[in-house]
């Protein structure tokens, strides 16, 4: 089983933000990312956009023709 767990390293220690799911012995990764002390804020999309340019088929909500045998 592999899972990842959000953790700090901090003082030579890892600390997890969760418990991880199991109690024996494992071995583990840790990978180092690199913080960069100058994040860009996100930029708000203006809203609308898009509009126009998605089409909704007009028998969308019709049952598909393939599926009647299971229906």
């Amino acid at each position: 089983m592999m899972t990842t767990i959000e953790a700090t390293y901090e003082n030579g220690k890892v600390i997890f933000k969760e418990t991880p799911p199991t109690k024996r012995t494992s071995k583990v990764l840790v990978t180092f990312l690199e913080e960069s002390e100058k994040t860009l804020p996100l930029r708000k999309r203006p809203l609308g956009t898009m509009k126009g340019t998605i089409k909704m088929a007009d028998d969308f909500n019709d049952s598909i023709e393939d599926l009647k045998d299971y229906m």
